[in-house]
């Protein structure tokens, strides 16, 4: 049936259709929706729009907000889900906080009670502007139906601009069915709200005297990187200084892995010479990033004798947790687009023209040299990060890669596939970070595919992980989302698993997770997979792997490929936390 016409101007509306058409007005393409008592009259208004809107059903709320992150994340545009109040409002609380911890662009909304019955524990209430108070840039408890229109255009302006981030909006009931003339042109009410900047010329000058001064600079990159659109900034910033640059688990992709420059990821399992190097450099220039804890180790030694320089949209973050030096606030991609324009002013022909670092060069090839990154063999076995190298490398041999989105859970799957899938673009990579959510990479990679249907999706994920949404594979099959599993299947929480081995003598703490030595892995994902209507295959013997990968990429729906790998193998090198690259473990 055809969807009914668009009410003529002035004509009084529900704020559930309000909210709709609200969406639409703001570009929004898909929204990923689970109903609910307190939702309902929305669901109701999105039938009505089923030709200009998509609605996708996830199995479960936090599955349906991982959907949005996979969507928002690959887009840069703000991702948008659904629940109703009470236990599906709080089913969205790990979504949004990863939203926050990794400043992703989101607009969850919630059903809530009528205002007639707030604050007396109605049925299915939850105070979630309260729970979620600081684990959202913003968030809204929408009373009156005459502020739907003005409250989602905020919404929307505050989850994309400046740091991007979650909002909240929590609609009652009884607001989603009264009607009101719609004012879609009214003002935003946000005073104090500045999101942009540029950073001026006189701010980034100490930059380049800072780059003239420095004998061992080093670039660190992050996530900031990717939400600005500044990875052609950064490039030709390294390309035109000859500065080594190091990645952080957000910023790969944002400079190609295949680059002389590139030195790979740092922090924690990051490349033993990107850590050897940010620690000796003599100049670190930060940009976008958060000075996370992984990537650090022990604050007091990290970058001890080096000058730092930092720039971030985020004025909060520059001091936070290392001072710096040069603190530059505002929009990373302008900074760097002023910064080499300076750069190739004639004043600064010394510092583009070449070779300036031999020294520093020299000493980090050594380190390259000296330790590589390296994938183990086992004859006898599949061994995770062989599993995620051949499938690097099959895409890069049928010349895929370019058009591949990889998303993860988090654990040692994860961190493998930092390591060995090199990454050219930004965007590609799509994994939970700040938060390290477990259960987030089936789920986000329904929403990667949803948003870019011409590329291939695959999650690497790990059997602890992956259980944790299976239920998404109904969100899949029903919703003909031809997203890939590539499940590296070790019976335990890998990272976990591996801390114990690394700091408690091997005791296992409930880290196994099949059903007893003289058992069969456990459970059967196979079957499992068939029971959602999943196309599946299991691969024991290495030889099997590569024609299985490429089944699994060749293939037309979703489709599980369910690896057995050992579980003895280590995430290496390894920082330990809150150590410090002195005590890198290699072996």
């Amino acid at each position: 049936m055809a969807a009914p016409s668009q009410p003529p101007a002035g004509t009084p509306m529900t704020g559930a259709d309000i909210l709709v058409e609200s969406l639409i007005r703001h570009g929004v393409e898909v929204v990923f929706a689970y109903p609910g008592g307190a939702s309902m009259p929305i669901h109701q208004s999105l039938t009505k729009v089923e030709d200009r809107l998509r609605t996708i059903l996830p199995r479960h709320e936090q599955g349906g907000g991982f959907m949005a992150h996979g969507y928002a994340r690959t887009t840069g545009k703000a991702g948008v889900c659904f629940s109703t109040s009470g236990p599906g409002a709080t089913n969205f609380v790990t979504c949004i906080a990863d939203a926050k911890m990794d400043s992703v662009p989101l607009v969850f909304i919630t059903g809530q009670v009528s205002t007639t019955v707030l604050g007396n524990d109605a049925f299915q209430e939850t105070p979630m502007v309260e729970i979620c108070r600081g684990i959202t840039k913003h968030h809204y408890l929408l009373t009156r139906v005459e502020d739907v229109a003005r409250v989602v255009k905020e919404a929307f302006h505050i989850a994309t601009t400046g740091r991007p981030g979650p909002v909240l909006i929590d609609i009652c009931k009884d607001v989603q069915v009264k009607s009101t003339v719609p004012d879609w042109d009214g003002p935003m009410d946000l005073p104090g709200y500045r999101p942009f900047r540029k950073p001026t010329r006189a701010e980034l000058e100490p930059i380049v005297a800072a780059i003239r001064a420095s004998k061992r600079p080093f670039i660190y990159a992050g996530g900031g990187i990717t939400h600005a659109g500044a990875s052609a900034e950064l490039r030709e910033l390294a390309e035109l200084t000859g500065i080594p640059v190091g990645l952080t688990v957000h910023g790969l992709g944002n400079f190609p892995a295949d680059h002389y420059l590139c030195l790979q990821m740092l922090g924690m399992h990051g490349t033993v010479y990107s850590n050897y190097a940010i620690n000796d450099a003599d100049l670190l220039i930060a940009l976008g990033v958060r000075f996370d804890d992984r990537v650090t180790g022990k604050l007091t030694e990290f970058v001890k004798h080096g000058k730092i320089v930092h720039v971030d949209i985020d004025r909060s973050e520059i001091h936070k947790n290392k001072f710096a030096h040069v603190p530059v606030h505002g929009d990373v991609k302008a900074a760097l687009a002023t910064l080499n324009g300076m750069l190739k002013e004639d004043a600064n022909a010394d510092l583009v023209a070449g070779g300036r670092y031999p020294d520093w060069w020299r000493q980090i090839d050594a380190w390259r040299e000296a330790d590589p990154m390296r994938c183990p063999e086992r004859p006898d076995a599949i061994i995770p990060q062989h599993a995620i190298r051949r499938l690097w490398e099959i895409l890069r041999d049928r010349g895929q890669l370019d058009k591949t989105i990889i998303t993860t859970g988090v654990g040692q799957h994860q961190m493998w596939a930092a390591q060995f899938f090199g990454f050219n673009q930004p965007r590609k990579w799509i994994t939970s970070g700040g938060l390290g959510t477990m259960g987030f990479g089936l789920p986000a990679a329904l929403g990667c595919k949803v948003a870019h249907p011409d590329n291939l999706v695959i999650d690497i994920d790990g059997d602890g992980s992956f259980l944790m949404n299976v239920q998404e594979l109904a969100t899949a099959f029903a919703e003909k989302i031809p997203a890939k599993v590539l499940l590296l299947n070790n019976q335990h929480l890998g990272m976990v698993m591996q801390w114990e081995d690394r700091f408690f003598g091997s005791n296992r703490g409930h880290t196994y997770l099949g059903a007893g030595d003289d058992q069969p892995p456990y459970p059967d994902f196979c079957t499992i997979a068939k029971g959602f209507g999943v196309a599946t295959r299991s691969v024991i013997d290495k030889a099997d792997l590569d024609a299985a990968l490429i089944e699994m990429i060749e293939s037309e729906g979703p489709f599980l490929l369910n690896v057995h790998v050992p579980h003895q193998e280590h995430v290496l090198p390894m920082i330990p936390a809150g150590m410090t690259v002195h005590d890198i473990i290699k072996t």
